[in-house]
């Protein structure tokens, strides 16, 4: 599953020198978190719907209305956004982008071609949807985790104990010690007692 497959195309984008208060209107028409900044064609910074609020003053503020929208008009999105910008490529793998998203602490990521221009924008949005997609959540039918030795051979053992029905989807993570633990999703004949089969096959189901 590639970055290109699950970003969002062709994002709306502002220059340094859009006032703050339009980037706001802009973002909450769009209903969006967060803008790329553009400049001559280059990906320069990114701004977020926080970034944006945090520059506005305090309601407690002095200022009178004119001073204030003085103060707002020369408030551009220059001096809020983000750099360098943390990206993401259109040809790298989902969960690259994702693990770099975690480890930065950001909720999306423009996405650069071969050529470095911008072409979309991957968000945590975005990694959910693929994430319930490889679980195969919109296909319905039943899930069984299982738990097993970590050694070659356990998930065949495991697809030959599930036979008659259909595994839509898998997933493993570590178990405990030496074990592993296998997340599937299964359809079509047999499904009904699909669980016992595979205890009766000597395999631990956990649910």
């Amino acid at each position: 599953m590639l970055v290109r497959d699950w970003m969002t195309r062709d994002p709306v984008t502002v220059t340094p020198d859009t006032p703050v208060m339009d980037a706001l209107k802009t973002l909450k028409e769009g209903n969006f978190r967060r803008l790329p900044v553009m400049d001559k064609g280059k990906l320069i910074g990114i701004t977020t719907r926080k970034d944006l609020k945090d520059a506005m003053p305090s309601k407690a503020t002095t200022l009178s209305v004119w001073e204030l929208n003085y103060l707002l008009s020369k408030l551009t999105v220059a001096e809020m956004m983000a750099r360098p910008v943390i990206t993401a490529a259109e040809g790298e793998y989902m969960e690259d982008a994702a693990l770099r998203m975690q480890e930065h602490h950001v909720g999306g990521l423009p996405v650069l071609d071969d050529s470095g221009k911008l072409t979309g924008i991957i968000t945590t949005m975005d990694v959910l949807r693929a994430f319930t997609e490889i679980l195969g959540m919109r296909e319905g039918g039943p899930r069984i985790t299982l738990e097993m030795p970590d050694t070659p051979g356990s998930l065949e053992r495991a697809t030959q104990a599930i036979m008659p029905s259909n595994i839509i989807s898998v997933a493993t993570y570590d178990g405990r010690g030496d074990r592993r633990r296998f997340v599937m999703r299964v359809s079509g004949e047999g499904t009904e007692n699909v669980k016992q089969r595979v205890r009766d096959s000597g395999i631990t189901v956990l649910d």
